[in-house]
C-alpha cells in the first residue's frame, strides 16, 4: 500500500496544502498560505488535535445532554473537523457549513470525504451574507471559525453581525467563536463588549499565559442567553495537555473594562499574528 502524499492546490483564497500525519494512518493537516487551519483523523473524528478545537469541542459537549442531536451552523469550513466531531458524538445532528472558498471545499471533499448520511450540508458562500439570509431561530449552536489568511474578517466582528448570529439561534442557543489576540487585547475586549451587548451570558476560554499577556494566542468566546455549565467546561479544559482557564462573571467584566461594542463602520480585522505564532508542529 502506497504512502499518502501531500496535496497542494491553489484555491479561491490562497494556496491550500493537505499533509499526511506520519504518526496516524489517515490523519491530515490542512494549511492555507502556510498557516495551519485544520487537522482531521478520518478514522477517529473525535480526535481534536488543535487546542482551540478541543476547547470548542468541550463546549459542544456541554451545551446539551450527551448524544442529543443538535442543529449546528459552522461559519468557516476548513477540513470540516468540528462538523465531523459533532456527527460522531451527536448522531442525527443537522449541520450547515458555510465556507467562502469554494475551491477549498472541493479539495477537502475530494481527499477527505465526509461519510454518507452524516447530515452535513456544505454552502460555498460568505459567512455573513449566508447568515443574514438564514431563517430566525433555526440553530442550537453557531460556531464561528473564520480566518481570511490569519485574521478574522472585519465584517464578522461587529454589533450588526452579533445581532444576526443571535437572531438565527434558537432560545437558549449558544454562539462560539475562535478568536486570536495578544496584550493589551484591544480586539478581544472589543469582541467581548460587542457580544455582551447582545447576549446575557459570556465566557472566555484561553490558556493562562495568553490571558496574562505573555504571548499571542487563541481564545474561545462563548455567548448565550442561558448560563453555560462553566464548571464542567473548566474541568475538561484543565485536563488538556495545555490547560486553559474559563473566565466568566465579574472577572470577565473586569477584563472587558471600558471596551465598547463595535459598529459596522468601525469594524477592523483581528490583529496580524506575529511570525511563528501558529507554527506547524
Amino acid at each position: 500500500m502506497s504512502e499518502p502524499i501531500p496535496v497542494v492546490r491553489t484555491t479561491d483564497h490562497g494556496t491550500a496544502k493537505l499533509m499526511p500525519d506520519v504518526d496516524r494512518a489517515r490523519a491530515w493537516l490542512l494549511t492555507v498560505d502556510g498557516a495551519p487551519q485544520s487537522y482531521v483523523d478520518l478514522d477517529e473524528p473525535t480526535h481534536l488535535e488543535f487546542e482551540y478545537a478541543r476547547r470548542l469541542g468541550h463546549v459542544l459537549d456541554a451545551v446539551a445532554k450527551p448524544g442529543r442531536p443538535l442543529a449546528v451552523v459552522h461559519l468557516g469550513g476548513g477540513a470540516l473537523t468540528l462538523p465531523r466531531y459533532v456527527a460522531a458524538t451527536r448522531p442525527g445532528s443537522r449541520q450547515d457549513v458555510v465556507e467562502a472558498d469554494r475551491g477549498l471545499l472541493t479539495l477537502v471533499t475530494e481527499h477527505l470525504p465526509v461519510p454518507a448520511g452524516a447530515g452535513i450540508a456544505l454552502h460555498p458562500a460568505d459567512a455573513r451574507t449566508w447568515l443574514e439570509a438564514a431563517p430566525d431561530g433555526t440553530a442550537d449552536v453557531l460556531v464561528a471559525d473564520v480566518f481570511g489568511g490569519s485574521r478574522v474578517p472585519a465584517h464578522l466582528t461587529s454589533l450588526g453581525y452579533a445581532r444576526e448570529a443571535e437572531r438565527v439561534l434558537r432560545t437558549g442557543g449558544c454562539y462560539l467563536a475562535n478568536l486570536a489576540d495578544a496584550a493589551p487585547f484591544g480586539f478581544l475586549r472589543s469582541q467581548l463588549a460587542t457580544f455582551a451587548a447582545v447576549f446575557e451570558e459570556l465566557a472566555l476560554i484561553a490558556e493562562p499565559g495568553v490571558l496574562r499577556g505573555r504571548r499571542f494566542g487563541n481564545a474561545v468566546l462563548v455567548a448565550s442567553h442561558r448560563p453555560l455549565d462553566t464548571a464542567a467546561v473548566a474541568r475538561r479544559t484543565a485536563a488538556d495537555a495545555f490547560p486553559a482557564r474559563v473566565e466568566h462573571g465579574a472577572a470577565l467584566r473586569e477584563f472587558i473594562g471600558a471596551a465598547r461594542p463595535v459598529a459596522d463602520a468601525d469594524a477592523v480585522p483581528s490583529p496580524e499574528p506575529p511570525e511563528g505564532a501558529f507554527g506547524i508542529g
